[in-house]
């Protein structure tokens, strides 16, 4: 089974993700590489999905290919408002952030596939 404290984990730190877009879209700056935002294996979370931790039963749910495939989206949404922030499109960048903007919609998405997944795990 999936470990709930992972998710939960998880589920704070991509939620922390929009303040910190928030805070680079009123600088124009951000202290982490760009392509690395975008790479959905560089964060914990990412780690925790790819690694050998998880079972090969685990790795084989529907939850499990969601929240992967959810994941890598929001970090190449996550990637674009940044890059956007610091090429100075903040218009462009707080749109995406807003609600009903892409990145809100993925970030909805993946938020709401953890839970669903943290669920099935108990």
């Amino acid at each position: 089974m999936a470990n709930i404290e992972e998710l939960d984990k998880a589920i704070g730190a991509h939620g922390f993700w929009k303040t910190r877009l928030i805070n680079t879209i009123e600088s124009g700056k951000i202290d982490t590489d760009i392509e690395t935002i975008r790479q959905d294996n560089q964060c914990a979370f990412g780690k925790w999905l790819y690694g050998s931790t998880l079972s090969s039963f685990d790795k084989s749910s529907n939850h499990y290919k969601t929240v992967k495939e959810l994941h890598a989206e929001f970090h190449k949404a996550a990637a674009h408002v940044v890059e956007l922030a610091v090429n100075g499109k903040k218009a462009e960048a707080e749109k995406m952030i807003a609600y009903g903007g892409n990145y809100a919609r993925i970030s909805s998405k993946l938020t709401q596939a953890m839970v669903e997944w943290k669920s099935v795990s108990k």
